[in-house]
């Protein structure tokens, strides 16, 4: 039987320090209309066309960025358009951005990968050619985010996966890729996440798994994400999260 710590708040952030949107003028009318409706779609094809043309403009042969970047402006996006990988660190943290378009040719970074503080940001579309993070992928304080969807290549992460604080998030199905995580798994603070059935790919923790503070998560869902991992995480810490709901509740739950 797995064991679930129940502890307070100060025992949980333990994970932190894993180091750490009328009349005669009918005629003249209709061809009028006529005419204002042929250039509006002519218009709107241009738009189209337009928008078509704005994603197809992005050629993939930049190969490695050297270095870290941080995006703290829409027009950062810009300077990475075309890069497949990033050696260092990429952060993500602006308040104005609305997409992350620009980095559809991003497979890797070599670094940490910080996607926080992003007020308006509501999917993380664009990243779905990034399949390896080396280092920890922190997704904290994004008000808007309502999925994650946009990370559904990613299958290997070298350090700490952080979701943390994210209100409008409901689910983790962009996940579903995910195998192994090397450090610790921290999922706090969600109060829209239900469940973590976008995480059932995932067979490895290699140090702590913190389940806290998602007023409405079950608990015994991190009873069946325990269940499928071919290892116990080195510490466990699930608390204040909703009471057990689930019918059945697994049997490996207290």
């Amino acid at each position: 039987m797995r064991y679930l710590h129940l502890t307070a708040l100060a025992t949980v952030m333990v994970c932190g320090g894993c180091l750490d949107d009328s009349g005669g003028g009918g005629s003249s009318d209709s061809d009028s209309d006529s005419d204002s409706d042929s250039d509006s779609d002519s218009d709107s094809d241009s738009d189209s066309d337009s928008d078509s043309d704005s994603d197809s403009d992005i050629d993939c042969t930049q190969g490695e960025y050297s270095g870290d970047f941080e995006i703290t402006t829409q027009s950062d996006f810009a300077t990475l358009a075309g890069y497949t990988s990033i050696s260092g660190e990429l952060g993500i943290e602006c308040p104005s951005c609305t997409d992350l378009s620009e980095l559809i040719c991003l497979t890797s970074v070599g670094g940490e990968l910080r996607i926080e503080d992003n007020d308006v940001l509501t999917n993380l579309g664009g990243l779905g050619a990034l399949t390896s993070v080396s280092g920890e992928l922190g997704l904290r304080y994004n008000t808007a985010l309502t999925n994650l969807d946009g990370l559904s290549a990613l299958t290997l992460l070298g350090m700490h996966l952080y979701i943390e604080d994210n209100s409008a998030l409901t689910n983790l199905d962009g996940l579903s890729a995910l195998t192994s995580v090397g450090g610790c798994l921290s999922i706090s603070i969600n109060g829209a996440l239900t469940n973590l059935d976008g995480l059932s790919a995932l067979t490895f923790i290699g140090e702590y798994l913190n389940i806290y503070w998602n007023s409405v998560l079950p608990d015994c869902e991190a009873c069946d994400l325990l269940d499928q991992l071919t290892s116990e995480p080195e510490n466990i810490h699930v608390t204040n999260n909703l009471e057990d709901s689930c019918t059945p509740v697994p049997d490996n739950c207290p």
